[in-house]
């Protein structure tokens, strides 16, 4: 009689792999997509909250809009095919609805968060970006185009994400950018 137990031969098949949808696989796919997510945050946040900045949201209204937006974003990230362009565009509408719900009649004292970690210095902040000023000047529709155009987006984009034509588009462009070109004219005169 041996003492050898079959369980421990070496002989024997490997497990067969797990089925898709089997608990390894799926945490490595949530792990994967996380990490995925995770870069994509680092790197948009900050550009998102400035783009609704430029879109006419106040500093702290802005942080807490791109908050919400890459929240969402992360709960639809598996159907999500175009993040940058997602999230511009659910902050954009977001925003949108704020301004039209008048949500914050009287402004909220700001929390501190990880976007605005002293929330008491928004006006220095403001008065450190120079576009603010021009882009508070335009009217609502260049303003946007140029806000999405800082963002890096093309006017064809914009036409597509905006559900424009690409002609009003680059009209309100280019209306802006003259606006702009005399905004920094006058300045110069002025110092």
């Amino acid at each position: 009689m041996s003492n050898h137990d079959p369980a421990d031969s070496t002989d024997r098949p490997a497990a067969p792999p797990a089925p898709p949808g089997a608990p390894g696989q799926l945490d490595r796919a949530r792990q994967q997509a996380d990490a995925e997510f995770s870069a994509f945050y680092r790197e948009n946040v900050r550009p998102l909250t400035g783009f609704l900045i430029n879109h006419g949201a106040s500093v702290q209204a802005a942080a807490d809009i791109a908050q919400e937006t890459m929240t969402d974003a992360y709960r639809n990230w598996a159907g999500i095919t175009h993040p940058k362009a997602w999230v511009h565009k659910a902050a954009s509408r977001a925003l949108a609805r704020k301004v039209a719900s008048l949500e914050d009649p009287v402004e909220d004292v700001p929390e501190p968060t990880s976007l605005l970690p002293r929330p008491d210095d928004i006006a220095e902040w403001e008065a450190r970006h120079d576009a603010l000023p021009l882009l508070r000047s335009l009217p609502p529709r260049q303003r946007q185009i140029m806000a999405w155009t800082l963002a890096g987006f093309t006017p064809t984009d914009i036409a597509d994400h905006l559900g424009l034509p690409a002609e009003t588009v680059r009209g309100n462009l280019k209306k802006a950018r003259r606006a702009a070109a005399a905004y920094l004219k006058a300045r110069e005169e002025e110092q």
